[in-house]
């Protein structure tokens, strides 16, 4: 084999190692930035269960809680009431309306159901006549789906409905039958977390096994009245532009709630 053969060689080797290299570098780039996208997606959908069942507690118990098992024994054993709003409409005779807003209850829910299930109402839209429905008790449907069909005055309204979900309860209205403002007609739910969470992680990190989301609650003092503040952060963030040192809101650990302001946003939003 002579000098130029052997050269061909080394290099067509050489090409293909520095080929492999750079294909093994930019699919590994492409690989992790798959997996921190996955994991924050997961601590994301943690964070909104604790948030909505910090928020549930809050309202049963007038504070918030620290502790994950307090939290995770309320959500697996806890009952909250089931309360409905009502609105009476009455017509005045100047020609306005007086709305009364009513609240009664009508039993009890666990809180998992409470946290894990939304409860929704399509409502009559103005004083009509009802046209009929647009579903069944079963259907699944999905926002801007029309609901049902009213007749105010001479128009037609077929109102949408506002959030995906199940029909559970349409109310018995006969066709042609006069219905107020404000009347109950459709009952649906969505379930908005996933049933099968592992409640006894209620409080670990995705990703990251044996690792607890940092939690802060305490009541502070705002202008003479005491509230409730809340911060549950992500101590350990997957994704290297989120660790400490970066001042952009956006890039800080993933987070909901604030230890100064009543809110509890989430820096995702």
């Amino acid at each position: 084999m002579n000098l130029t053969k052997i050269l061909t060689v080394i290099l067509l080797v050489a090409s293909l190692g520095l080929g492999y290299y750079l294909y093994s570098g930019v699919q590994k780039v492409i690989d992790d930035r798959a997996i921190i996208e996955s994991t924050e997606n997961a601590v994301i959908e943690k964070l909104k269960l604790i948030r909505e069942a910090e928020s549930v507690y809050q309202e049963q118990n007038g504070r918030y809680t620290a502790s994950w098992d307090t939290l995770r024994s309320f959500v697996e054993n806890g009952m909250v009431p089931i309360v409905q709003r009502r609105e009476i409409i009455e017509q005045q005779a100047y020609g306005g309306e007086k709305v009364t807003i009513k609240t009664d209850t009508l039993g009890y829910v666990s809180a998992k159901e409470r946290i894990f299930k939304k409860n929704y109402t399509m409502n009559a839209t103005d004083n009509g006549v009802f046209l009929g429905y647009k579903v069944k008790v079963g259907d699944e449907v999905v926002k801007n789906m029309k609901a049902f069909s009213i007749k105010v005055g001479e128009r037609e309204n077929e109102p949408p409905f506002q959030e995906k979900g199940i029909v559970e309860n349409l109310a018995d209205v006969k066709v042609g039958e006069a219905v107020t403002k404000g009347k109950v007609l459709i009952s649906y739910s969505n379930y908005v977390f996933n049933r099968n969470t592992d409640l006894t992680k209620l409080g670990e990190v995705p990703g990251t096994p044996g690792l607890m989301f940092d939690i802060f609650v305490k009541k502070i003092d705002r202008n003479g009245l005491m509230v409730d503040v809340i911060e549950v952060k992500d101590p350990k963030p997957i994704n290297p532009a989120r660790r400490d040192g970066n001042e952009l809101k956006t890039r800080k650990p993933l987070h909901f709630g604030s230890r100064t302001d009543v809110a509890t946003a989430g820096n995702w939003e």
